[in-house]
């Protein structure tokens, strides 16, 4: 998509796959999407581009891929892709760091790049955060805001934004070394569940754990309407991880605030997160907005 007339800072919007925006949408907003790696023995592959999350869940638990990030290579090729629509800067809103390589490398290849004026930020989140933020952000281009006002304001949109993940088991995140602070114990003779955020320095971390999935889904649900504002505006967003009808009954508990949000977004889990969490994620997150 070429530059749009009315992005009068010509301001373009780059994230990378742990956002999980639909590509549909990513498309229509011009948001470029930088992709992870997902290896096999066989070879690699990337994500959302040559491998679904089906095809993750489809060889879990007897295959594991290997994660890896973006080369610089494909990171310097994102910013031409962004120069030569016509733009001029350029917000990079990445995956955490507290679980991720991602942002340092972005940050490093801005810092080479010449030909654009990019600000690169640690969003501490991922998945429904993650892509509510670059989305936000987007809104906030296309109102007119200014690069100076942007540079000021994403921070505190990132400190705004709050998700909540319930996960099968632990057993993934554990094999990838991804665990992070989470500490509760999931067991499966129990059906324990773990509910998981980010901690302020963006690793994971245990916020509660329940019994059952049916507990889970509302306690998700509970979690999100304790933060819903009086007065203010916010956004809402639901994912999941290959368990569609979980979401369908999340949305169910969560019907009130969905009315009352500004934008509402659904999403599935990318091919990265699904390597390290395992199939069966469901994730809930409010973005509360200053204006």
């Amino acid at each position: 998509m070429p530059f749009q007339p009315t992005n009068r800072g010509r301001i373009a919007v780059l994230t990378d796959t742990c956002a999980d925006i639909p590509p549909a949408l990513a498309r229509e907003r011009d948001i470029t999407i930088l992709p992870l790696g997902i290896g096999y023995p066989e070879g690699d592959y990337q994500d959302g581009v040559d491998i679904t999350p089906e095809d993750i869940y489809r060889r879990m638990p007897q295959e594991v891929p290997k994660t890896s990030l973006p080369t610089g290579e494909a990171i310097f090729a994102a910013f031409d892709r962004i120069r030569a629509a016509g733009y001029e800067k350029v917000l990079a809103l990445i995956f955490s760091s507290g679980i991720s390589g991602t942002y340092n490398a972005v940050r490093l290849a801005a810092r080479e790049y010449r030909k654009l004026e990019i600000a690169v930020f640690d969003t501490k989140s991922a998945s429904l955060g993650l892509g509510t933020m670059a989305l936000q952000a987007w809104d906030y281009i296309r109102a007119g805001m200014e690069w100076e006002e942007l540079l000021e304001r994403i921070p505190r949109l990132i400190a705004g934004t709050s998700i909540f993940f319930s996960l099968d088991t632990l057993e993934y995140l554990q094999k990838g070394g991804r665990i992070g602070r989470v500490t509760c114990v999931a067991g499966t003779m129990l059906q324990i569940k773990p509910i998981i955020s980010f901690a302020p320095d963006g690793q994971l971390a245990s916020v509660g754990k329940v019994r059952g999935r049916a507990k889970s889904i509302e306690e998700l649900a509970r979690r999100v309407q304790e933060l819903v504002p009086a007065g203010k505006p916010y956004n809402l967003a639901v994912a999941n991880g290959g368990c569609p009808q979980d979401v369908e009954a999340l949305k169910t508990l969560l019907a009130a605030p969905i009315a009352g949000s500004r934008r509402f977004y659904e999403g599935s889990i990318d091919c990265t997160l699904a390597s390290h969490v395992g199939p069966h994620l469901i994730g809930a997150g409010i973005q509360v907005l200053e204006e």
